[in-house]
C-alpha cells in the first residue's frame, strides 16, 4: 500500500511538460537513460557518487545523500536518506528527486530497483579505471546539463594521472600489500581501482592475482608473501592503528625497513578526482621504499 502511494506521487511530480532539449547516457550496467531535460534534484546513494556529482559541476542541485557522504564539506548540509546499502524509501521520495545515482555494487538492487517502479530514473555507476572515473564525470555533467565545469574536472584528472604513468613508467617495482579492512583482513586485486594506483606507481600487488575484487586473506598470507611495503587507510582519515598491528612481525620485510604507510582513505578508496591527490601520495612511500634499499644493504 505505501509502495503504491509512493508510485502515486512520483508519476504526479514526475511528469515534465517543459520541452527542452533531451539529455541521455549509458550507465555502468549498459543501461541508457535519456532525460526530457537536465536533472535538478539529484540524490546520491553512495560517498563516491556525492563526490563525482559535486565534481561535475552539480553539488548545487543534490538534495539527498547516504551515511558518510562528507566531502566536499557542503555534502554534509543535504538531507541524509540513510546508509548505502539500505535506504530510506519514503524520505528518498519525499524529497523529489529527478536523478538517482546508484552504486551496482554498494546498492541493494532490489532498493533500486524499487526506485524505478516508483518512476524516479537512475543512473548506476561504478567507475573501476582511471579512465571511468573522468568518463563519470562527464556523463553526469551531461545528465545534470553542467558539461563546461564537468568536463574541465574530468581533463584535469586525466591529465594528472597520465603525468604520474609516465613519471614512474620504468620505475623499480616494489612488492606492495594494501590492506583495505582490518577484520576480517581485506585487500584488493590487480582488477579493482586501487590495484591500479598499485601498478600505476611501479609496486607490484602482491595479492593482485587473487579472483575476488576485494580478497579476504590472513595474517600468514601476509607473512608468505612478504611485501616490501604495507599501505593501509584505517577508520579515519588520521587512525594509522591497522599499521601497527604489523609491527609486531619482524621478520617482515615492510616492518624491519619500516615502510608501514598511511594513506588517508578518503583520498585512495573513493572512485573520485581525489584518487589523483591520493595516486601522488600513494607513489611517493613507493619511493621512500626504494629509498630505504640504500640504508639496509647490510642487514
Amino acid at each position: 500500500m505505501l509502495i503504491r502511494r509512493f508510485m502515486a506521487a512520483a508519476l504526479m511530480w514526475g511528469c515534465v511538460t517543459a520541452q527542452a532539449d533531451e539529455v541521455c547516457a549509458t550507465d555502468a550496467t549498459g543501461q541508457r537513460l535519456c532525460l526530457d531535460q537536465p536533472a535538478e534534484r539529484i540524490a546520491a546513494l553512495s560517498p563516491g557518487a556525492t563526490e563525482l556529482v559535486w565534481a561535475s559541476g552539480a553539488g548545487d542541485k543534490v538534495v539527498a545523500v547516504v551515511a558518510f557522504s562528507d566531502y566536499p564539506p557542503e555534502a554534509k548540509e543535504v538531507k541524509s536518506v540513510g546508509s548505502h546499502t539500505r535506504m530510506d524509501l519514503e524520505v528518498l521520495v519525499s524529497l523529489k528527486p529527478d536523478l538517482v545515482i546508484g552504486w551496482v555494487t554498494g546498492n541493494p538492487p532490489e532498493q533500486l530497483e524499487t526506485i524505478r517502479e516508483l518512476g524516479i530514473p537512475v543512473f548506476s555507476i561504478e567507475p573501476r579505471s582511471f579512465d571511468d572515473v573522468s568518463h563519470t564525470i562527464r556523463q553526469l555533467a551531461a545528465l545534470a546539463g553542467t558539461e563546461a565545469h564537468g568536463n574541465k574536472v574530468a581533463h584535469h584528472f586525466r591529465r594528472g594521472i597520465a603525468e604520474l604513468e609516465a613519471t614512474y613508467r620504468g620505475a623499480e617495482p616494489v612488492p606492495v600489500f594494501y590492506q583495505v579492512w582490518e577484520e576480517p583482513l581485506m585487500t584488493v586485486n590487480d582488477e579493482h581501482l586501487i590495484g591500479k594506483v598499485i601498478t600505476l606507481c611501479g609496486g607490484v600487488n602482491v595479492f593482485g592475482e587473487l579472483d575476488r575484487l576485494v580478497p579476504r586473506i590472513s595474517d600468514e598470507a601476509v607473512l608468505a608473501a612478504d611485501p616490501e611495503a604495507i599501505l593501509a587507510g584505517g577508520m579515519g582519515e588520521e587512525n594509522r592503528h591497522w599499521l601497527t598491528h604489523w609491527e609486531q612481525y619482524n621478520e617482515l620485510t615492510a616492518t624491519r625497513r619500516d615502510n608501514l604507510f598511511f594513506v588517508p582513505p578518503s583520498l585512495i578508496q573513493r572512485p573520485t578526482p581525489r584518487m589523483l591527490e591520493g595516486s601522488r601520495l600513494f607513489c611517493e612511500k613507493l619511493d621512500e621504499a626504494r629509498a630505504r634499499r640504500t640504508e639496509v644493504l647490510g642487514e
